[in-house]
Parts: structure tokens; C-alpha cells; sequence
């Protein structure tokens, strides 16, 4: 090897290396990807498929779910989740806005925004809050560990809607 090539061997490498990672599934836009995470999971809730939309959860017992109580676990979280949503009228509508996704780093990031949930009056009423999640990139993808959901009180009498 001349001491040409040996001077280059090392950065040819580190940029193979690299090169190698992004292929083999290092994210190209972990904002892209959480968010199509997001959109999927409205669209099954929204086809009334709990089962479905948990799986944007990590199956884990370590994962935390902060609403009107603090569930731990996967198995958990889902029993919580289909105790409050029994039903289509329950479930309502589900919308989301004002997503601000900020990766940490290649393997965590957080997402805040807004939840809209319409509902009858047989459902239990319309529902809207904010949430801060921590999304994990898995083997499995871009999961949910940790959500901090909190729903607004419903508008009072004296409520002037601002």
C-alpha cells in the first residue's frame, strides 16, 4: 500500500462505514417517519381498531402513559384504552395539530401537539387537550415509550370560546 492509500484508508473507510448504516436503516428523516407513524395511527383509531392503533406503542412493560391515571406497561395502557373507548360513539373522531417533532438523537425524539376528539353526546362529548410523547426508533420502527396526554376541561357556561 503506498502511503498514499494509507493516508486516505481511513476516511475511504469511515465514509464506507457510513454509507453502510444509512443503507441497513439509519433514518433518512426521523421527523418523516414519526409523523407517518401519527397519521397511521389516527386513521385506525379512526377505522375504530384500538388493537391497531396501540401498536404505534411499544410493546414493552416499561413504557408510561400519563392521562387521567398513570399506566405502565403496554398490556396496561390497552386495557386503559378500551375501558375509556368501549365504543365507536366513545371513540369519536380523532384528529391531531400542531405536531412539533425534535429528535434527540438517532434513537429518541419527542413530539408535542394538540388532540381533537369529536364526539356525541352518546359518546361522551367532544375532547381536546395536548400531549408530549417520546418516540423510540426500534427494530420494529418509530414507537411510542413515554405520553403525557392531558385533556382541556370541557368549555363552561361562562366560557367566552378563547
Amino acid at each position: 500500500m503506498t502511503s498514499i492509500m494509507r493516508a486516505w484508508y481511513p476516511l475511504i473507510a469511515t465514509l464506507s462505514l457510513g454509507l453502510t448504516s444509512a443503507a441497513c436503516g439509519a433514518p433518512a428523516n426521523p421527523a418523516a417517519d414519526i409523523r407517518a407513524v401519527m397519521r397511521k395511527s389516527v386513521a385506525e383509531w379512526n377505522r375504530g381498531d384500538i388493537a391497531a392503533f396501540a401498536r404505534s406503542y411499544k410493546n414493552s412493560p416499561d413504557i408510561l402513559f400519563i392521562g387521567r391515571s398513570v399506566s405502565h406497561g403496554y398490556a396496561q395502557m390497552l386495557a386503559a384504552y378500551r375501558e375509556h373507548y368501549a365504543n365507536r360513539a366513545q371513540m369519536g373522531r380523532l384528529s391531531f395539530s400542531r405536531l412539533a417533532v425534535q429528535p434527540l438523537d438517532e434513537r429518541f425524539a419527542t413530539v408535542t401537539g394538540n388532540f381533537h376528539l369529536r364526539r356525541g353526546k352518546a359518546g361522551g362529548g367532544d375532547s381536546d387537550g395536548y400531549f408530549l410523547l417520546v418516540f423510540e426508533r426500534t427494530a420494529r420502527g418509530w414507537k411510542i415509550v413515554r405520553d403525557d396526554s392531558t385533556a382541556l376541561p370541557p368549555p363552561g357556561p361562562c366560557t367566552t370560546g378563547h
